[in-house]
């Protein structure tokens, strides 16, 4: 029987394989988030400049506030929610406060894009609109408090809704002067983005300072916080 199991390459070869399947996929990712952007007008080279930065800002967290709480201090390291573990940020001389911060890679950067996109595209402007509020309002309604962390979110049900939110808007708009495919984008874009940031984070600061963590960062999983993929998941299906 142990002659049936058996890995038919030497160590160093399939060590290789490994790592050439590594590289293999990163290449896949970072094509497929580069063409992602050059949907809504930006060059590769500009595409790529976003991701650069928005990788390198992932690690950056500007701190805005500091909120007083009467609930101690969540000292657990890790909490797991909607199948996903969250780390819990560890700070020195803990007090019972919550120091509030916003990701430069996964708040910041996309909500400069959307600013810039509904600039570049004003006649999107009321379609987004539309679509922000639609997201907002059913993230808002998904979004759950969780103790020594913050606001998290179902990852998929914000960019699903700014999909959804933006085919249906301009299937039905008689806006002759938004051309179709460039409102779809800007609508998905724009409403996975700032619909999840005010749907999950700005309606919800209220109930940040009694969950007890440490720090709350919005957009603070960084590249791969809900606010960033939301906008980027949004585009990569419309």
């Amino acid at each position: 029987m142990r002659r049936m199991f058996y890995i038919p390459f030497s160590p160093k070869f399939l060590t290789l394989l490994i790592i050439i399947i590594m590289f293999g996929l990163g290449a896949l990712f970072f094509g497929v988030v580069i063409s992602t952007f050059m949907k809504i007008g930006f060059s590769a080279r500009d595409a790529f400049l976003i991701l650069l930065v928005s990788l390198l800002g992932s690690g950056v967290n500007i701190p805005v506030a500091i909120l007083k709480s009467d609930v101690p201090v969540f000292r657990e390291s890790s909490v797991r929610s909607f199948g996903t573990t969250y780390r819990i940020p560890a700070r020195k001389f803990i007090k019972n406060e919550t120091l509030l911060a916003i990701n430069v890679g996964g708040a910041v950067i996309p909500v400069l894009i959307s600013v810039y996109l509904l600039s570049k595209f004003p006649t999107s402007m009321l379609l987004a609109g539309t679509g922000i509020a639609i997201v907002a309002a059913v993230t808002y309604a998904v979004a759950k408090p969780i103790r020594g962390v913050g606001i998290a979110t179902p990852a998929l049900i914000p960019p699903l809704t700014a999909v959804i939110a933006a085919i249906i808007l301009t299937s039905i708009s008689q806006m002759p002067e938004c051309q179709a495919d460039q409102c779809r984008f800007v609508t998905a874009y724009t409403g996975g983005v700032l619909g999840t940031l005010i749907g999950a984070d700005l309606l919800n600061l209220g109930k940040i300072k009694n969950l007890g963590a440490p720090v709350a960062s919005i957009g603070g999983a960084g590249t791969f916080d809900g606010i960033f993929l939301s906008g980027f998941i949004a585009l990569l299906l419309i």
